[in-house]
């Protein structure tokens, strides 16, 4: 396992024990003048995992409160409350993820629909951020991959994966680096002094699996079923990045330290091919809905029941791939 540690400048071998984001957390100072937590869950979709996230969230912040306390007398009346800011785009099925909610929470739960590369709540308003593979989204994508005049034409696929021209890669993490500069700095805007953000981000690995959903449709093409142009002018609008890259784009905007950097390795026992089934359909949970935007419901259903068939050729590459990192975890902190 691999970490990056910035207050030594180097890196060095860890040995992948959970995630403790909140040892570099100091409640009793941004609390001094609240006792209300405010959380913000970025990206939330309407799945048991955000729920998940924000509970064990609440009772490691509220362990690292009582070991901070100074007196336990009365300690129970004193334990912060917790509100958490649920947001996603406003497409997202609200409804549905308010109908989820576990009775038994114990935090206040807001909705806020908007894109999160823009401001969404007041200054200073909010002591945790959290967000789980939603970086990885793109505010959108770079107009030369679908430029046929351009370098960086993507022709015949629909993302940087297994791009050979070199230009395209670049391309992609240009606008990742401009859309995170706008989302440090709003974020920025809104996080208390002293307070934490948690992005967690599909690393390498599985990211590599779109790419039967990008065969898939050229096999349409093949046989007649869909315009080659319409692949040449779909792209993904997502990206992976690397340590140093998310390294990279974090001092550039100087308003967060890197508290920690890990790469973590999911060890999966998902390797035959009824496990390749369930991989590929939940990725396509992810994507279906950008593929019909561009290609239509049709196509996008064909394309997405021809790449979970491929099943046997997916297994052998999560043979191969199972004991690589698939997840890269950063805790910030803001200056």
């Amino acid at each position: 396992m691999t970490i990056y540690a910035e207050r030594n400048d180097r890196w060095c071998e860890g040995d992948g024990e959970r995630c403790n984001y909140s040892k570099a957390y100091n409640i009793k100072i941004i609390l001094s003048s609240s006792n209300t937590l405010r959380i913000a869950k970025l990206g939330c979709s309407v799945g048991p995992n955000t729920f998940s996230a924000m509970q064990y969230m609440v009772e490691a912040l509220k362990d690292k409160y009582l070991l901070n306390q100074e007196q336990v007398i009365n300690f129970t009346n004193n334990i912060p409350e917790f509100q958490i800011f649920f947001n996603d785009h406003v497409t997202n099925y609200f409804n549905i993820l308010f109908q989820s909610l576990p009775f038994d929470r114990s935090y206040y739960a807001y909705g806020v629909p908007g894109s999160f590369y823009g401001r969404l709540f007041p200054s200073r308003s909010k002591h945790f951020v959290h967000s789980s593979s939603g970086i990885n989204w793109l505010s959108k994508i770079p107009k030369e991959l679908v430029d046929e005049k351009s370098p960086t034409w993507n022709k015949g696929l629909i993302h940087y994966v297994d791009a050979s021209n070199v230009e395209v890669v670049n391309a992609y993490f240009a606008q990742f680096e401009k859309d995170m500069e706008i989302f440090f700095n709003v974020r920025a805007e809104e996080i208390v002094q002293g307070g934490m953000m948690v992005l967690i981000t599909t690393f390498s690995g599985y990211i590599r699996l779109i790419r039967f959903f990008g065969s898939s449709l050229m096999d349409l093409v093949n046989e007649g079923k869909l315009d080659e142009s319409l692949v040449d002018s779909f792209n993904l609008p997502l990206y992976y990045p690397s340590p140093q890259e998310m390294t990279k784009v974090v001092e550039k905007n100087g308003l967060f330290s890197i508290e920690r950097m890990q790469l973590i390795n999911i060890k999966s026992n998902l390797v035959d091919e009824a496990d390749a089934k369930t991989l590929m359909t939940s990725l396509r949970s992810s994507i279906e809905g950008v593929i019909i935007s561009h290609n239509g419901s049709k196509i996008a259903e064909e394309a997405c029941a021809r790449s979970i068939l491929k099943s046997e050729e997916i297994s052998e590459w999560m043979k191969v791939n199972n004991e690589k990192p698939s997840i890269l975890f950063v805790a910030l902190k803001r200056k």
